[in-house]
């Protein structure tokens, strides 16, 4: 595709401000999101903290050419889970999460160590264009009922009318969304995600205030309650309502060591390891995907030992300060796919910004603050373009050849049905999953390799 920015290229001023503030929103909701399900003592801040140091650090791994912004993951929710319940005290939980990140981001530092050694030419024969094209488009593909879902989400149960409005906030912001991108004027095509969430924002804000006015609860699609649960948590408006000290994760792992024992360090090995040689397989996918985006492959350059380096770094890293172990965002590469900013310098300004906001009450407040529905828009327009990215990857395979077309059709349909598998904790998600029977499929039906 025809890139505005190009990785090198350098946006000046106030564009950089706001691109880089795009590709906050685009990724925060669910960057929030990982703390706030596994909770116990997990913050929003100190993860939003934990994933701008994090992506700086891959930043700098890949020798800046790889524009993408590193955010919670969603594929160590099981583990770090198992990490809190194996715990006999909360500070052995954070410690164990700690322990389970570092192993996670070890395994991808010997993987790296070994591809360093070996090349990535197997890359390429295990996961020819007809294998990663499909899987590519299962990220997106898969994540369909997320978006619908949100896009329909009101928060108020029960209500017909609430969703009603939920899901005109949310095609607005959609609209909005598509109309700046396609339409859009010089800088406001390039920041059409900053618009539809203002868009549907305002709409949502209209609505709340209107239920307010008439105490209707049906209404109320913004739930203003967390701006006085984050900055007034003491009953007060003090210092601490506008700027606060992220509670980071290693201020209490500290007090664990006094009860670790040799079978829950196990436990969190066990817990952590394997997922990590899972998403090794989507890390391959994610920098596939990009590098079509970009029209280079990362994987040559900056190679995938620099990526994975990155990845497994800033995934430690990250948990060290927020809990939460780091994995290359969709949602990012989206953002780069729609507004055609490929600058690494906005993904450096956009972590930066990250860890500068985390201190920021009001801005934490305002991210938890937007409605589902709104995000919902959003992210039908970012998966969608992750989808179309990975059918482009086949559009010069030969599907005439029933060995590419059984590939492509395990795939898809393994994928799109959610197949996964789940051994104890260990969880092998749909992607991963689709990957790998397709991958054995192609390989099955390829008659030199069968001889």
């Amino acid at each position: 595709m025809k890139l505005v920015y190009d990785v090198y290229d350098k946006p000046k001023g106030l564009q950089l401000i706001f691109l880089a503030l795009q590709q906050m929103l685009a990724i925060l909701a669910a960057t929030l999101a990982v703390p706030m399900i596994v909770g116990n003592g997990l913050t929003p801040a100190s993860a939003m903290f934990g994933a701008g140091v994090g992506t700086l650090v891959y930043i700098l791994a890949t020798k800046k050419k790889s524009p993408v912004f590193l955010g919670s993951s969603f594929a160590f929710i099981g583990s770090m889970s198992a990490a809190f319940a194996g715990a006999s005290t909360m500070s052995l939980g954070m410690l164990g999460i700690i322990i389970g990140a570092f192993s996670a981001g070890l395994v991808y530092l010997i993987i790296a160590v070994i591809v360093k050694k070996v090349g990535t030419k197997w890359v390429d024969r295990l996961m020819p264009p007809v294998v990663i094209g499909p899987t590519v488009s299962i990220i997106g593909l898969s994540l369909a009922g997320n978006a619908v879902s949100d896009l329909q989400s009101s928060g108020v149960p029960n209500a017909p009318v609430s969703q009603y409005i939920s899901i005109v906030c949310g095609l607005i912001t959609l609209i909005v969304t598509m109309c700046f991108s396609v339409y859009g004027k010089k800088f406001t095509k390039l920041i059409p995600f900053i618009l539809g969430i203002a868009a549907g924002y305002f709409f949502a804000a209209i609505f709340t205030a209107i239920g307010f006015a008439t105490k209707t609860d049906e209404f109320k699609i913004i739930d203003f309650s967390v701006f006085a649960q984050n900055m007034m948590p003491k009953g007060h408006i003090g210092i601490e309502s506008f700027v606060s000290l992220p509670d980071f994760v290693f201020t209490h792992a500290a007090k664990g060591f006094k009860h670790i024992y040799p079978a829950y360090f196990a436990t969190v090995l066990v817990a952590y390891i394997p997922v990590a040689l899972v998403v090794f397989a989507e890390h391959i996918a994610d920098h596939k995907n990009l590098s079509s985006v970009i029209g280079r492959d990362l994987l040559k350059d900056p190679g995938l030992s620099a990526t994975l380096t990155g990845d497994g770094l800033g995934s430690a890293i990250g948990a060290f300060f927020g809990g939460c172990p780091n994995t290359t965002y969709g949602e990012s590469v989206g953002c780069v796919a729609i507004t055609g900013n490929a600058s690494t310098i906005t993904i450096a300004a956009a972590s930066v910004g990250c860890i500068m906001l985390s201190f920021f009450t009001p801005f934490i407040s305002f991210v938890q603050s937007i409605p589902s529905c709104v995000m919902g828009g959003i992210c039908i327009a970012l998966y969608g373009f992750i989808a179309v990215s990975g059918f482009k990857m086949i559009q010069k395979v030969d599907l005439d050849d029933h060995k590419n077309l059984f590939t492509v059709a395990v795939i898809l349909i393994c994928g799109i049905g959610g197949f996964s598998m789940d051994f104890g904790a260990i969880k092998i998600t749909e992607v991963a999953s689709a990957l790998i029977l397709g991958m054995i499929t192609n390989k099955l039906l390829t008659r030199k390799e069968m001889l």
